[in-house]
């Protein structure tokens, strides 16, 4: 049976997934993706195979192609809500190393600049501000090995 999504990123694609075969906005996709273990993932592109790796958590998805990640939410129906302190407490997608903490007590911050850099699997994730805000708090430091669910930075 196909999963449906919608997917949300720089623009937004109703993606169905049967298998190795993908369809975007009812477009068979040129590629093929077949997932391996540790959230690796190979991609069967026209030019040849690319390896990748993804990580989730909640409804938003990270894709690491050749050292660049990529962001993407899905929406499943109706948008699901979440509380204020989810959205002001940032967390890592995944275990990961503090590599750069960018973010200070009392510092304004736009929307989608990087607070904190991650590193996990030799790629790097830059933890970014879901909205313009204060940092009200950090609750980590480089170097610190921190998991998912772990507050690293208030707003």
């Amino acid at each position: 049976m196909p999963r449906r999504l919608q997917l949300s990123g720089s623009g937004d694609w109703n993606a169905e997934v049967a298998g190795p075969d993908v369809t975007l906005d009812g477009v068979p996709a040129s590629f093929g993706v077949r997932t391996e273990s540790g959230g690796r993932v190979t991609v069967h592109a026209p030019d040849g195979p690319v390896a990748a790796i993804a990580a989730t958590r909640g409804d938003v998805v990270w894709v690491g192609i050749d050292g660049h990640v990529f962001e993407f939410r899905v929406r499943r129906g109706a948008r699901r809500r979440t509380s204020t302190a989810d959205e002001d407490a940032l967390s890592p997608p995944m275990s990961a190393t503090v590599v750069r903490v960018l973010a200070k007590p009392g510092m304004t911050v736009a929307a989608g600049d990087v607070l904190i850099a991650l590193e996990a699997m030799k790629m790097e994730l830059g933890i970014r501000a879901p909205r313009d805000g204060v940092v009200e708090a950090v609750h980590c430091q480089e170097g610190d090995l921190v998991q998912p669910g772990t507050a690293l930075v208030t707003l």
